[in-house]
């Protein structure tokens, strides 16, 4: 693709975005930027959803794992789907009930202040890391085979990004995302599906031939149960999965601020449910693709990157004509900037609810305020990317799954230990206990092969954290 056709697709691309965002932020408050009002329509809230929570890390990290372990991820994606009911069936009717902005004010009002300050700092720190670490992988692609070429420094194209996110965030926040989302969504799944159909005309292959290649390859293997000690065992996957998306999406400000943005909790829960059974069968399609790639890689004498996540970039923009190297970066443009936005409409969101008190306040000076906090995250997100880029040496979808089973499992124990108990804990124990925990399950996890004869802790370092937290507020705890 020629320079000038890549600028002017990006550039249309984010006039739309532009356009919709002034045009869905119109006497927009800061009520409209945390709440969209609470007048979404759940079947966009639920199409919307499905960008922001596969983000550039499925859309590349994905594909390119399958090579490495097949169709194993989708363990993963099983345990999503269980997750997602429990969030559904427990999680939504307690936020309804509460009638919350912020998720972390439940903490307050089961424990104190510092439960509550807690679990929105660990929620900060989690989805900042994350996200930025999502962003990363988008702004390395596009720096690698499209920046680098004219010499822009790699600084420059993540300032840039996130500049751009920025500018159709800004104003409406919470209510324009939920229709951006849904924009990206679209241009995210086509880009995919059309990929796998052009190498599947190229291969000569119909949909019976695909599945049957890739089964010869070896790549349809989704089950693991031979080896305890393998981190794709089962049981480990599964339950990771589980765990990850109750915490992620469930206890995540980010994800549920979309969710509490529909009228009712009826429509809340239609969304969560029809968004689960599709993010299944997107997720079979990444797959599909994945194998895909390697199979046109090996039939063509190709070599395979020795970094999986530039596959499909590289694939897409030099082998498979220019119809998908044009989808392909609509994707990979879409999928990051559907998570990245919404992890910047969240962190304000938290931020200024759980630590500024925007109740209590003027809206000239929560407007103020919001802009002040809203610019300082985008600098924040610039600041993690260009460290990660100095120290990363694994995939992105590993770093960031590894990263939230450290984040996460402190605001797992503290939700659970709520929901299932009648104990109060409160004070700062309610801190150290959670600071302790991801200390604690890093030590095991680095230990366990030596105690365990072999044994690999693999996504269920989630759930040990989460342990660990519930049982040091169990031991700081005093009974109601």
């Amino acid at each position: 693709m020629s320079p000038f056709l890549i600028i002017s697709i990006i550039t249309i691309y984010f006039c739309a975005l532009i356009l919709i965002s002034f045009i869905t932020s119109k006497g927009a408050d800061t009520n409209t930027f945390f709440t969209a009002n609470r007048q979404s329509p759940w079947y966009l809230v639920a199409f919307g959803m499905i960008g922001a929570s596969l983000s550039g890390v499925t859309f590349i990290s994905v594909p390119g794992n399958v090579g490495k372990i097949g169709f194993s991820y989708f363990q993963i994606v099983l345990g999503y789907l269980a997750g997602y009911w429990v969030i559904m069936g427990v999680l939504m009717p307690l936020y309804y009930r509460l009638n919350v902005i912020s998720i972390y004010t439940y903490l307050e009002q089961r424990f104190d202040q510092w439960s509550y300050k807690t679990g929105a700092l660990f929620f900060l720190i989690s989805r900042t890391i994350g996200s930025s670490l999502r962003l990363f992988l988008a702004a390395t692609v596009l720096q690698l085979f499209l920046f680098d070429a004219w010499g822009v420094p790699f600084f420059v194209t993540v300032a840039t990004t996130i500049v751009l996110i920025w500018v159709y965030t800004f104003k409406g926040g919470i209510k324009t995302i939920v229709w951006t989302d849904t924009f990206q969504t679209f241009f995210l799944i086509a880009a995919v599906a059309i990929t796998v159909w052009k190498i599947s005309g190229d291969l000569g292959m119909g949909f019976n031939e695909v599945f049957a290649a890739i089964e010869s390859k070896g790549y349809l293997k989704i089950f693991h149960f031979e080896d305890v000690n393998s981190t794709l065992f089962f049981p480990k996957q599964f339950f990771g999965g589980a765990f990850i998306a109750i915490t992620m999406t469930g206890m995540d400000q980010e994800i549920m601020q979309k969710n509490l943005t529909c009228k009712t909790l009826r429509d809340a829960q239609k969304n969560m449910f029809w968004f689960s059974l599709t993010l299944v069968f997107v997720n079979l399609l990444f797959l599909t693709l994945g194998a895909l790639l390697y199979i046109y890689s090996e039939q063509k004498g190709m070599a395979i990157p020795a970094f999986s996540d530039e596959l499909f970039p590289r694939l897409a923009f030099n082998e498979l004509g220019p119809l998908v190297g044009i989808m392909f970066l609509l994707g990979i443009t879409a999928s990051s900037y559907a998570s990245a936005d919404s992890a910047l409409a969240g962190l304000t969101t938290s931020f200024c609810i759980d630590f500024l008190h925007f109740k209590e306040k003027t809206e000239a000076v929560k407007q103020r305020q919001k802009f002040i906090v809203h610019v300082s995250f985008s600098l924040l997100f610039l600041i993690i990317i260009i460290i990660f880029k100095e120290i990363n040496e694994r995939s992105v979808i590993d770093a960031v799954l590894n990263v939230a089973g450290y984040t996460y499992g402190p605001l797992l124990g503290l939700f659970s230990f709520g929901l299932f108990t009648n104990l109060h804990v409160k004070g700062p124990k309610v801190l150290a206990v959670c600071i302790i925990s991801p200390l604690l399950s890093y030590l095991a996890s680095s230990l366990a092969p030596l105690w365990l004869d072999g044994y690999k802790i693999g996504l269920e370092i989630l759930i040990i954290n989460g342990l660990i937290t519930f049982a040091g507020l169990w031991l700081v705890s005093k009974k109601k």
